[in-house]
């Protein structure tokens, strides 16, 4: 594994051990960014299951966007993640953004969740 890769994990765990130290109990919305979509999950973790998922390859999204890998395709995937959250009865989350920083596409996604109805 390259050193970025490593420093890359490394920094999730920390973030993931951090979050569940503080979650009480809530949801975790995960973001996974890729150089071409971005993928966003509700997970309960006492569970061990998935709640909602959205992404750029998700049929209501993928026609309508440009590209999967903008701000604008982010936007959308937070607020589509966010309605299917709140359809299922979860609104209060913490915000897992892994091991990227929390800055420009992830930031967006982060937003628009939170404009459309979920608390973190």
């Amino acid at each position: 594994m390259g050193a970025l890769k490593e420093s890359f994990v490394r920094r999730s765990r920390r973030v993931r051990h951090t979050l569940r130290r503080a979650a009480n109990g809530r949801a975790r919305l995960s973001v996974f960014r890729s150089s071409k979509h971005i993928y966003a999950q509700v997970i309960d973790d006492s569970a061990g299951r998935t709640v909602v998922a959205a992404s750029t390859l998700d049929k209501d999204l993928k026609g309508a966007l440009k590209k999967g890998s903008d701000l604008e395709a982010a936007q959308a995937v937070g607020k589509l993640v966010a309605e299917r959250a709140v359809q299922a009865g979860v609104t209060k989350v913490v915000f897992d953004r892994g091991g990227y920083l929390y800055h420009g596409r992830v930031k967006a996604l982060a937003d628009a969740a939170r404009e459309a109805g979920l608390n973190f």
